[in-house]
């Protein structure tokens, strides 16, 4: 069963800034056809970090997280098009 906790300060702050909530972010990780990959800029030594990129109504919608005490701890959401090209590439040839 798969977790997830985020910061309810973090979350209202990402709602006014990029209209999506955490709990609606969730829907990426449930995409058959999710990217996932390592954010190698802010990874630490101590804990990585990663994007998800999946369908949020409808939508390529990114998802910054980290794995913390066997939890997906969300810590931004938001439908950026950079992520949504990388979305669209990489599920080209499925």
């Amino acid at each position: 069963m798969v977790t997830f906790e985020w910061a309810i300060r973090k979350d209202r702050e990402n709602i006014k800034q990029h209209q999506v909530s955490f709990t609606e972010a969730q829907e990426a990780f449930f995409d058959p056809k999710r990217v996932i990959y390592e954010d190698i800029k802010h990874s630490t030594p101590t804990e990585a970090r990663f994007f998800c990129i999946g369908l949020v109504h409808g939508k390529p919608c990114t998802v910054r997280y980290t794995l913390r005490d066997g939890n997906i701890r969300i810590f931004g959401a938001g439908f950026w098009r950079k992520e949504q090209k990388i979305y669209e590439r990489e599920n080209q040839n499925r």
